[in-house]
């Protein structure tokens, strides 16, 4: 419990303006949260908070930098991986603590502080890659698969497509014929 409190930030004595907040994730937060053991077995991370305190409103902007130990996939090999994140998160006044959606919390004027070490701890997990490749195994199709994505199902052939793209698609044309008789 002790741990976490690390990662609270007092806004309740914040004035107006830009405030700063820098974090150390080491291997203390790795026994923190358990289950990132099974996704990262080393991290060394320096987490910028940027507190922009207005009146009805705090704008967070995270900047997290540094590497991460991933096992491949592939070949089982341990392996660093480079992290270099930016999320927002607003945190607006209301008259309840509540999540309004995955960028937005709503917090009442009277809380003393923000503990950040969850939010963290989501955004090092979305970073992270799905599929974890070693550098040294990592073949042209990884790489354009990274780039620009790939089709995993596509319906229809080719003289299909040939049809749909030149709009003489039989199916459509016979609607049609049915619609005017009407």
């Amino acid at each position: 419990m002790k741990f976490i409190r690390k990662f609270d930030i007092d806004i309740i004595r914040l004035k107006e303006g830009e405030h700063h907040f820098d974090f150390e994730i080491g291997g203390e937060f790795l026994d923190h949260f358990e289950k990132i053991k099974e996704v990262i077995h080393q991290i060394d991370l320096k987490v910028e908070v940027c507190l922009d305190r207005k009146t009805n409103l705090i704008d967070a902007d995270f900047s997290i930098a540094g590497t991460v130990g991933l096992t491949c996939d592939r070949s089982l090999e341990k392996f660093e991986h480079a992290l270099d994140v930016k999320n927002k998160i607003l945190y607006k006044y209301g008259m309840e603590e509540k999540e309004i959606n995955e960028e937005v919390f709503q917090i009442t004027p009277d809380t003393p502080s923000i503990n950040v070490a969850q939010l963290i701890y989501e955004f090092i997990l979305l970073a992270l890659p799905a599929k974890k490749i070693h550098p040294a195994h990592m073949t042209e199709e990884d790489e354009s698969e990274d780039a620009g994505g790939w089709i995993v199902y596509e319906a229809g052939s080719e003289e299909e497509k040939e049809d749909n793209i030149a709009g003489q698609n039989p199916f459509w044309e016979a609607l049609k014929k049915l619609k005017n008789n009407e």
